[in-house]
């Protein structure tokens, strides 16, 4: 199917607007971000009204253990279908993330963090690349304001690294604000693994993307949730769970320490034997014994790491447990309740 032909039939959805026929799902994971909702859910609302789609809100909550869900809850009627999911506990914002694309119904999916460091106002920007053709949008960070110099320089560096090593294009500066087209998430959620990187899983079905620059702000309020040890966490799982280079790795560097052990052995047998030299003692001995039982523990901690994701996908365990689904109706729908009646 060619592009004015894939044109044709999105912008053929948006007009035939009915209350079964869903054309925007907005996905917006959150785990205690009670002070920056309200103020988040305003904004957004606000840019779905001017849109003039038959849209929807998931938020879904993460095991919230503030008055987080209780907020999204109250929330005041909208042109929006508003549905809140609240999760068993915190299963992680990655788990949180599948859930919502599980219980989407759009035909164009957003994903957006509840922190306002990604603009609600951006989403026409995403609908219409999408009514251009394009599958994926994803929204480049051109800035990245209220973050350190090392945590920008970290991150440029975990992509260079993943793309390196990765059969993958995973995009640099890109979060998880972007558009998914139905098809996407279709082909997303059939997908039947446990350990899940959103970043790679998303770039990997493919299909026809592009990009769009921003400037990312500052949160408005409230501390992240993402620490260095987290992030060092995403990272490993975002590396093995798209590519074994690693243990190829290891295996090339076992082979190149066991020739270098050969190669010297040699020498310090011939130095001995026909030179007369005698052989260093205690403190190279040791130097050589520290070097080696170090890349011996890097390597079997590597494997572990591949063991370990086997493990937990051989449990089969659901990726998520759902405690509650609250769904808010429509200003429309509940006029058309009131006229019933």
């Amino acid at each position: 199917m060619n592009t004015s032909s894939i044109r044709t039939i999105r912008r053929a959805k948006i007009t035939q607007k009915t209350d079964a026929n869903v054309t925007l799902s907005v996905i917006v994971p959150f785990y205690n971000e009670q002070d920056v909702l309200p103020k988040f859910h305003r904004r957004l609302t606000a840019t779905l009204d001017d849109l003039l789609l038959q849209s929807e809100i998931i938020y879904i909550d993460d095991g919230s253990t503030d008055k987080s869900r209780s907020i999204v809850e109250s929330f005041s009627l909208s042109s929006s279908l508003v549905r809140c999911i609240s999760l068993s506990r915190n299963f992680g914002k990655e788990s949180a993330m599948s859930a919502g694309l599980k219980y989407s119904q759009g035909e164009a999916i957003i994903v957006i963090d509840a922190d306002l460091q990604d603009p609600p106002e951006l989403i026409p920007n995403l609908i219409d690349k999408w009514l251009e053709g394009y599958d994926i949008v994803n929204m480049r960070r051109s800035d990245r304001l209220g973050e350190s110099w090392l945590k920008r320089f970290s991150a440029a560096c975990f992509y260079k690294l993943l793309n390196s090593i990765a059969k993958l294009e995973v995009p640099e500066n890109v979060g998880d604000f972007r558009l998914l087209n139905r098809e996407v998430v279709d082909h997303i959620n059939q997908l039947p693994e446990r350990n899940r990187y959103m970043k790679g899983i998303f770039s990997w079905p493919g299909f026809k993307q592009t990009s769009i620059s921003f400037q990312r702000d500052a949160r408005f309020c409230g501390e992240t949730k993402w620490n260095y040890l987290k992030l060092l966490g995403l990272a490993v799982d975002g590396i093995t769970s798209f590519s074994i280079r690693p243990l190829r790795i290891a295996t090339i560097a076992g082979a190149l320490t066991a020739l270098s052990a050969f190669i010297y052995g040699s020498f310090i047998v011939i130095k001995t034997v026909f030179i007369g030299d005698p052989v260093s003692g205690y403190p190279s001995i040791m130097v050589i014994q520290l070097a080696l039982g170090g890349i011996q523990l890097l390597c079997i901690g590597l494997m572990g790491e591949y063991i370990g994701r086997i493990f937990i996908e051989t449990k089969q365990r659901p990726l998520y447990l759902i405690q509650s689904i609250h769904e808010q109706p429509t200003k429309k729908q509940i006029v058309k309740l009131g006229h019933t009646a």
